[in-house]
């Protein structure tokens, strides 16, 4: 019989503790100003995990999933303390000497809860775990005492190269997550992802809606390394949990000796009123609580990638930098190119990040980065840091790279350097940190173009290794950081392959995908509004003489959604092209502080693929000033003449076209004119 143990209510958020007969304790979320009912459910543990040996979970689980396991139920709820904001509970299983101690981070601040779980050997044998989940809880939907039979739908972000964070939703029947008609037999729905790009098939985020009651439960896993999240049920309860990665899915296993804990990355989770965009939206306080403040507003900024080619030289830079002179721009970033030789491409030699000075920079690279500082911008350097090209140095370095079941992982085009070695450590501080000190950098794009896969040799199990080598990523990142405390810092992975909460806490930026030139761009830069914060979501915007004016505002609008790069042909521009960009440029400048703070509502009707689009898209964003930024892009397809937007008690301050389309606003409705496909419209309202 379930009974009630605590209660905490924080920033219109309840958590419920639940506690049973078994000795068993769990708890449930729900907005504050609700009532739950009487779910008819066992009390889901607040700690899934599974000890090599122990007794694996029944009901056709496993294989499928390794919750529930005799590992799990041999833990007994001991106690539960608070320290601040912190909710303790410790759980014991006495039998084997393990000791649990899970941790909730609820501060009334925050919209979102942290959540992780510390396990610990108490006794004087060594034991293997293969699961330990950081956040588990279930109960879903608390508002309906039974099964909730058409009520729940699962929300998951998919994520490709060039295609990040589309919203999938399914209904829970479809999932195939309906209680059996006995209550047997686990039904689980589980994604995961396996190596060093953490956002690759699918973001670390799931989000359970209840429709009826228009209440959104989300879910966000914060770790650099192979994780997973499973929807799971047994009886009318649906219940979610996830972490890291089981061994089952990503051979991760991980052995404590006596005396000795692991802790689990984070989870975020949050419930909230409204739908899964919106909802999944209050985890970003989580974010913004973690990021490095270095940044007040999303900035104005260039890269010479889309103009040079991988060809940075003096000449090259000499021109962007006449041609930007005005414009206003803070960072000029040198993208990839600055270190080749006069045998191989730039693509073949990365990782020994040795300027080319006598090809490229003949004058000293230090006279490159000194015309950038006059002419006013702040110089920027790209580095794969983490891996080597096949024609480098450190290629043949095998001691210094890793390695799985004795061999070098390569992928044909990169290697990878094993980040736990103290060689390796003081290699990258003296290449990488050494360089960017030496010739006074201020900002870094850190990129990352392949993946380790499941795991690396050096540990208790391939997934093991892979997580203390991406531990050892972000202790680099750390150092750098301290080394150069006003560094700017970008996270870029072909684009948006790291785009999960543990790197964006060490970065000022990201790039928001590798989609530069496409159409695509407004979609996928409005996707990641309900995953990362727009001011760290650097989205591209590149520019050619060849463009017509109606493109070139289209692109530019883009970066509207997040913080703006421009890059490309901008030597054959005419004036009248120009015109239009410093106009577009100078509005951003007006509304960039809605952008850093507030919250968006994304619109897409009639909107069908990426590559060909059709339909229309409108995200508005209202800033914690109190004012808003509306922007609208139209694709392929038959438009509407006029579109309307409920707007309150807005005012039009300014609006940007390119087809000078009528827009009206009355009675709190905004009335916008679409004149063309592939147009762009922003709208300040205050």
């Amino acid at each position: 019989m379930k009974k009630t143990y605590s209660e905490f209510t924080r920033g219109g958020i309840t958590v419920r503790y639940e506690t049973d007969d078994a000795g068993r304790i769990g708890y449930i979320l729900y907005p504050s100003d609700m009532t739950p009912a009487e779910k008819d459910c066992a009390v889901e543990p607040l700690v899934q995990t599974y000890i090599r040996g122990d007794n694996m979970p029944t009901a056709f689980a496993n294989g499928s999933s390794l919750a529930s396991s005799a590992s799990t139920f041999d833990f007994h709820f001991a106690s539960q303390v608070t320290e601040g904001d912190n909710i303790i509970t410790i759980l014991k299983d006495e039998l084997h000497n393990r000791e649990a101690r899970h941790t909730l981070v609820f501060s009334p601040a925050y919209r979102a809860i942290e959540s992780y779980t510390e396990l610990e050997n108490t006794g004087d044998a060594p034991f293997t775990v293969e699961l330990l989940s950081s956040a588990s809880f279930g109960g879903l939907t608390p508002f309906d005492a039974g099964e909730a039979v058409d009520t729940l739908e699962l929300y998951t972000a998919t994520s490709s190269w060039s295609s990040e964070g589309r919203l999938v939703s399914e209904t829970i029947e479809d999932a195939n997550l309906e209680t059996s008609w006995s209550r047997f037999g686990t039904r689980v729905k589980k994604i995961h992802q396996r190596g060093s790009m953490p956002v690759r098939g699918y973001f670390p985020f799931m989000a359970i809606r209840d429709k009826i009651r228009d209440v959104t439960w989300a879910v966000q896993v914060a770790c650099p390394s192979s994780w997973q999240i499973e929807a799971r049920r047994n009886d009318f309860g649906l219940s979610l949990d996830g972490g890291l990665i089981d061994y089952d899915e990503g051979q991760w296993a991980k052995e404590l000796r006596p005396g000795e804990s692991f802790r689990t990355p984070s989870m975020y989770i949050t419930v909230g009123k409204g739908s899964a965009e919106k909802v999944a939206q209050q985890i970003l306080d989580l974010h913004e609580r973690n990021r490095s403040k270095l940044l007040k507003l999303p900035p104005v900024m260039f890269n010479e990638y889309c103009t040079t080619w991988g060809v940075p030289s003096h000449e090259n830079l000499s021109k962007i930098v006449k041609k930007l002179e005005g414009k206003g721009m803070e960072y000029l970033v040198i993208d990839a190119g600055w270190y080749k030789n006069d045998k191989y491409d730039w693509s073949q030699t990365g990782g020994d990040w040795v300027v080319a000075e006598k090809l490229l920079f003949p004058e000293g690279f230090q006279a490159t980065v000194d015309m950038i500082k006059k002419g006013g911008m702040i110089p920027g350097l790209w580095f794969e840091s983490e891996t080597c090209g096949p024609k480098s140095d450190m290629h043949e370095r095998e001691d210094m790279l890793l390695k799985r079941n004795g061999a070098v992982i390569d992928t044909g085009s990169r290697r990878f350097l094993d980040l736990r070695k103290p060689e390796v450590k003081a290699y990258m501080d003296e290449r990488i940190i050494g360089l960017l000190k030496k010739y006074g950098f201020g900002y870094i794009k850190s990129d990352y173009n392949d993946c380790i896969g499941t795991g690396c040799d050096g540990a208790e199990s391939l997934g093991e290794g892979l997580r203390q080598n991406m531990i050892g990523a972000q202790d680099f990142y750390r150092r750098l950081r301290d080394a150069i405390p006003d560094i700017t810092m970008e996270n870029c992975s072909s684009g948006g392959h790291r785009l999960e909460p543990s790197m964006m806490g060490l970065f000022d930026m990201a790039s928001f995908s590798d989609a530069h030139e496409c159409v695509s761009i407004p979609i996928i830069a409005a996707n990641l509004h309900r995953l990362i914060l727009p001011i760290q979501s650097q989205i591209w915007a590149v520019l050619h003489g060849s463009d017509s004016l109606r493109r070139l505002h289209y692109s530019v609008v883009n970066t509207y959604l997040g913080a703006m790069c421009l890059s490309g042909d901008i030597y054959s521009m005419n004036d009248e092209q120009w015109a239009l960009v410093d106009r577009d440029i100078a509005f951003y400048r007006k509304v960039r502080h809605i952008i850093a703070h507030g919250t968006s509502e994304v619109k897409q009707p009639g909107l069908t693929g990426y590559s060909k689009p059709k339909g229309y898209q409108t995200v508005l964003r209202k800033g914690e000033s109190g004012d808003a930024l509306l922007t609208v892009h139209t694709f392929a397809g038959e438009l509407p003449e006029y579109i309307e937007i409920p707007v309150g008690e807005l005012q039009i301050k300014e609006a940007v076209t390119s087809e000078n389309n009528e827009i009206t606003l009355e009675n709190g409705i905004l009335r916008i004119q679409l004149k063309a496909n592939f147009e762009a419209i922003a709208v300040w309202l205050g």
